[in-house]
């Protein structure tokens, strides 16, 4: 292997020049350890049970605490139940407007409730409004009798795609958030699935701004306290049980920045939304996030041997962004390892090297960086002509 080593001065003046975008987010941001923020900015003392504060485009946790804990998720629950909901009507499995027939089960849900009955007709859309801004146990359990025939094999589903998300300790025992010994999650678990939702989709996530809802002759109002105070918030959902304490999960964005508040366990209604609001406060003003690489950009050209072209365009197919403490974006130091010689045959997504994030001396990240492009190996003469090449280049 013949590794080299440079710094990629385009790569830090992009940094620099792009700021985050608030729906591109990638699926996995980097692996990057945050710095503190300047001695000035104090981090803030959050009075509940768990919380934690994450970038939405980086996917970066900027401040947490007991964020891998199991705890009881009550309504944040919904969630999922609406995710997989989203996806069946992108699939068009159902359809918006399509009429729902409400069982004895979903008539007779515990809790909160939208409060539909067996003799009235109530649309998908309908119900949607009904999960997400009333937090309708019955609505529910309905949509999840809908997308797939029970409430039981609906929670299969959602255990299924937690797995998939890479939620590592959350299981679901129903589709409303009821208290059970095996129904739990975390904050950190809670922000991926927050983030998925918001990422995968768009369009439906601006029904969580929505402040009231009306149905059957009667109006309920958006537990989320935010919308009301904060106009940068714009989702997402509240919980309470006994067990579970008062819950909240708030993303607001500012500018082309967007956050994702979760707080598990605060004392109080207010509590947990003052208590979101300081983590957002928090995460605005004592941190940036910059936008390295844009998806399928070239990040450089790399020399392939053997292969039917001699060059390869090396980059990274979903958007890198990276947050660190205001003001030291300009102190980056972005440096590419490639591996020599690369020899083809290349397929595209073939790792090829890696982009090292550096600030004042300490490592932040590490990208993988790959091909863009196929390179197929030469034909006969020119895979025995490199092979000569190579051999003087030893």
């Amino acid at each position: 292997m013949y590794p080299y080593r440079f710094i990629i001065v385009a790569a830090l003046a992009a940094a620099v020049a792009f700021p985050c975008a608030s729906q591109a987010a990638p699926k996995a941001g980097p692996a990057a350890v945050l710095p503190p923020p300047a001695p000035a900015t104090a981090v803030p003392t959050i009075a509940a049970a768990a919380y934690l504060l994450q970038d939405f485009a980086s996917g970066a946790v900027i401040v947490a605490q007991n964020a891998d804990e199991r705890r009881d998720p009550a309504s944040l629950t919904k969630l999922m139940t609406a995710y997989l909901t989203f996806a069946a009507l992108r699939e068009g499995k159902i359809m918006p407007s399509q009429s729902v027939p409400v069982s004895a089960a979903a008539w007779h849900a515990e809790g909160s409730r939208m409060f539909i009955e067996p003799r009235r007709a109530v649309s998908v859309d309908e119900l949607l409004r009904g999960v997400i801004v009333q937090s309708g146990n019955d609505a529910s359990i309905a949509l999840a009798e809908l997308v797939a025939g029970s409430e039981s094999a609906f929670v299969a589903r959602m255990n299924a795609e937690a797995k998939r998300m890479g939620l590592a300790n959350t299981n679901f025992t129903n589709v409303t958030g009821l208290s059970h010994a095996d129904h739990y999650s975390t904050a950190r678990d809670l922000g991926m699935l927050a983030a998925a939702l918001i990422r995968d989709y768009p369009d439906y996530y601006a029904l969580y701004s929505l402040k009231e809802f009306r149905y059957n002759n009667i109006t309920q109002s958006n537990r989320n306290r935010l919308l009301w105070v904060d106009p940068s918030v714009d989702g997402m959902k509240t919980g309470h049980t006994d067990a579970a304490g008062w819950c909240l999960i708030a993303s607001a964005k500012r500018g082309e920045r967007r956050q994702i508040a979760v707080v598990l366990g605060a004392a109080s209604d207010a509590a947990r939304a003052n208590e979101a609001e300081k983590l957002l406060n928090y995460g605005f003003q004592a941190f940036d996030t910059v936008h390295l690489y844009h998806s399928g950009e070239t990040v450089q050209s790399l020399r392939v041997w053997k292969g039917a072209d001699n060059s390869l365009a090396a980059g990274f197919f979903a958007d890198q962004y990276l947050t660190l403490p205001k003001g030291k974006a300009a102190a980056l130091q972005l440096t590419m390892t490639a591996s020599e010689p690369l020899v083809a045959p290349v397929v595209q997504g073939q790792r090829v090297g890696t982009v090292r994030v550096g600030l004042e001396g300490k490592m932040l990240a590490e990208l993988p960086m790959v091909a863009l492009t196929d390179v197929p190996a030469a034909n006969v003469f020119g895979r025995g002509w490199d092979t000569m090449r190579l051999w003087f280049t030893r």
